[in-house]
């Protein structure tokens, strides 16, 4: 019996030769080519200003595109349909959810061996290094837009390179997947939380430090702490010098309550174990997300969100402050000039708290409110405090101004439906970051909103939810205040490094190499 294919309309049969007969008589010759185009608005491509090539213009092409039909799929590698399967009681079904699986993977193959080749595709069209040269000697460019046109042109030129994660334990490597990672204010410490696989979950600090030789080395610590609960949510803490605590959203689970803990970072090594420091451990319900005051008039106070609370606490005494409100509360900042709290719910709803001012029941505490439209998942204020950015759940980010409180500034490309989602920011380089439950990194200009750059995850999109979504830290000095400019991400359990320099040299390679000396291009 022969194959039905879409292309040879039936290979024989009436029906075959009656569909063959209607396209040769669309394609006749003799019929004009006004008489031919008439549907079409505009005139066709290929027809002269004079006329002289009306006559003998091509007709249309026929179409690739296979015909979509009800409850079958096309193949265009095979040349045939197939039919489609409920999903469940099958054997190897071929579902939506599979086409459009493999249909991402594909795309992620070839993203990732683009970004492989040397030379990638400048951010802004004809923008390039010599250009902006040029023009910043001509005094056509400003000092302050060469150096963000210049970050967004490195930015554009960053190469994936795998970390080796150093430590005692040497013999056993890494095998558990990163869950959350989050640096401290000067990119010198990482603080890592891992799921392990038989419940819970470990946490720990990795050192980062640059190499003379141009290299990015990481050194996980000594001691490592396991729990079995979850952790919500991470945010270092100033107690008795800058970063010197680490403030741990725990999730309550079976008879364990939930609670909100205060560890030292020294905790974490051997150099001083008899003198750990201060550490404390708070009876909160399971807390959404957690922040840390820097502001003097509200010193050693942090911030934890609720369902429908939030609660403000006095590390060294204890007193609390509560505040009742309708939704939960995803994300939290405090301002830096002034004690005030910005809070971002489920609702939609993003609201600041004045720490000056006493808890009543009418929100009148509320210093400024607006909507975002969906559930706040991230929250960050930029440095002068007058914009705030926000994030949401599906997939919006904004700039809000909250003097005004209405949007400035949008930035698309951002993929999200329901995941608790970051944004990163470095307003000293004009540069956005976001991982999107896409598990692609994006980068925006700050500035104007432009997409800049996409960078697909080493590791295919699995099942396993949130277990393949990266975790990123963006700085330009990556160890500290002599350390190297790029992007570390943290994916499944292996960690990756996106530096600036393209002549950038992995420490084992480096090691046995002559030094490269230092890096460029900073």
């Amino acid at each position: 019996m022969k194959r039905f294919s879409w292309r040879d309309g039936g290979g024989g049969g009436r029906q075959g030769r009656h569909r063959h007969h209607r396209w040769r008589k669309v394609r006749s010759p003799s019929r004009s080519p006004d008489r031919r185009y008439d549907r079409s608005p505009e005139p066709c491509p290929s027809t002269s200003t004079d006329g002289s090539e009306a006559g003998s213009s091509a007709p249309p092409k026929a179409t690739n595109t296979a015909p979509e039909l009800p409850g079958f799929y096309f193949d265009p590698e095979k040349n045939r349909y197939f039919r489609l399967l409920p999903g469940h009681n099958n054997c190897n079904p071929l579902t939506n959810e599979m086409l459009r699986a493999k249909e991402q993977e594909r795309k992620r193959s070839a993203m990732l061996l683009e970004d492989e080749q040397p030379r990638k595709k400048a951010p802004r069209t004809g923008q390039n290094t010599s250009l902006l040269l040029h023009n910043r000697h001509l005094g056509l460019l400003p000092p302050s837009s060469y150096c963000r046109l210049i970050h967004e042109l490195k930015v554009s030129g960053m190469r994936r390179h795998k970390l080796e994660v150093q430590s005692s334990e040497s013999s056993s490597p890494n095998t558990d997947n990163f869950r959350l990672i989050k640096a401290d204010s000067t990119c010198e410490r990482v603080f890592t939380v891992n799921d392990v696989s038989h419940g819970g979950c470990k946490y720990g600090i990795m050192n980062l430090s640059g190499c003379s030789k141009g290299s990015l080395s990481v050194e996980m610590c000594d001691n490592l702490y396991f729990t079995n609960r979850k952790v919500n949510s991470i945010c270092w803490a100033s107690v008795s010098h800058p970063d010197s605590h680490v403030l741990l959203c725990l999730v309550s689970i079976s008879q364990t309550p939930g609670c909100v803990s205060l560890l030292p970072a020294s905790l974490f090594s051997n150099s001083n174990p008899d003198q750990p420091g201060m550490l404390c451990s708070f009876k909160i319900s399971t807390a959404w997300s957690c922040a840390w005051c820097l502001n003097p008039q509200a010193d050693k106070t942090f911030s934890t969100g609720l369902s429908r609370h939030v609660i403000v606490t006095n590390a060294v005494t204890g007193r609390r402050q509560m505040y009742s409100i309708n939704s939960d509360v995803l994300a939290q900042q405090f301002a830096l000039r002034a004690p005030v709290l910005f809070n971002g719910c489920r609702s939609g709803e993003i609201f600041s708290i004045d720490l000056r001012q006493r808890s009543r029941r009418d929100h009148s505490w509320k210093a400024c409110r607006f909507h975002q439209g969906s559930g706040v998942t991230s929250v960050r204020l930029l440095r002068d405090e007058n914009y705030l950015l926000a994030a949401d759940m599906q997939g919006q980010i904004k700039l809000w101004d909250v003097r005004m409180t209405r949007t400035v500034k949008q930035y698309e490309g951002h993929h999200n439906e329901y995941a608790y989602l970051p944004l990163h920011v470095n307003e000293d380089e004009g540069l956005l970051l976001a991982v999107g439950q896409d598990c692609y990194t994006r980068l925006w200009s700050l500035n104007d909103g432009h997409l800049l750059r996409t960078i697909p995850s080493p590791h295919p999109a699995g099942k396993e939810g949130f277990d393949s979504i990266p975790n990123v830290v963006f700085s330009s000095q990556l160890g500290g205040c002599r350390g190297l400019p790029g992007l570390l991400m943290a994916v499944r359990h292996d960690l990756y490094y996106y530096p600036y320099n393209s002549d950038y040299q992995d420490p084992a390679a480096a090691g046995k190499e002559p030094s490269a000396g230092p890096v460029s291009g900073r």
